[in-house]
């Protein structure tokens, strides 16, 4: 059985304006479609059906472009953080409140990254959920705008808080699987930050991860945006 995702579509994208003042970031195009539409298709094919979007900022454009998600092949349900909570959650506190809709493990992936390439295998699913372990990411080279990257990793498949066996540290690339379990902490309408629990995971031993070394860009700004468009 195929594990739900969520899409995480809250972010006000302030380095996107002005492009991002009219429409939100997950809607904007990349060569033909929108972001967001990247992942629903991938998602789709790898036969994930149920898919929790988050959303605050123009909350109703996503869902009235996105409807039900039946032109993807998926059911789309939304976690409405503007209009229940008064504002985006962060991304752990976004994936906490989503978690009734979202089952013991998930794929969580953020909007406005561009990784055409990305396969939510249902190979990687089993592997995960047989690992025991609480998240596993995936890694990219640092980008330009985080040279110092996130995570090192290990000869076991292990994040490590700092730089790995190699002296390297990688970014994580907003494309991971999860547990429920790392989310219990944090109560359902709260602001909370990911990156904490990744890290605390990281030193406990319980965070796998991989390189991913297909097309990826965190599409950040209307120069980068035009840049993937050309």
């Amino acid at each position: 059985m195929a594990l739900k995702a969520i899409v995480l579509a809250a972010g006000r994208g302030k380095r996107m304006r002005p492009l991002s003042d009219a429409c939100p970031k997950p809607l904007l195009e990349v060569r033909g479609k929108r972001l967001i539409e990247w992942h629903l298709e991938a998602l789709a094919r790898a036969g994930v059906r149920d898919v929790v979007v988050n959303t605050d900022w123009l909350e109703q454009q996503i869902v009235d472009t996105l409807g039900d998600g039946a032109r993807w092949g998926v059911a789309i349900r939304y976690s409405r953080e503007g209009r229940d909570h008064g504002g985006a959650l962060e991304t752990a506190g976004g994936v906490a409140t989503a978690l009734p809709f979202l089952g013991d493990a998930f794929w969580i992936v953020s909007a406005d990254v561009w990784a055409p390439d990305f396969a939510f295998a249902a190979e990687s699913a089993e592997r995960f959920l047989a690992s025991g372990r609480l998240a596993h990411l995936w890694l990219v080279p640092n980008p330009p705008f985080h040279p110092r990257g996130d995570f090192g990793l290990d000869a076991a498949g292990l994040a490590v808080d700092g730089s790995g066996p190699d002296g390297r540290r990688w970014t994580y690339a907003n494309l991971a699987l999860a547990r429920a379990a790392m989310f219990a902490g944090i109560a359902p309408g709260t602001h909370a930050a990911l990156a904490p629990l990744l890290f605390a995971g990281a030193r406990q031993g319980r965070i796998g991860a991989e390189l991913y070394r297909g097309r990826w860009e965190n599409v950040g700004t209307p120069e980068q945006l035009a840049t993937i468009n050309r």
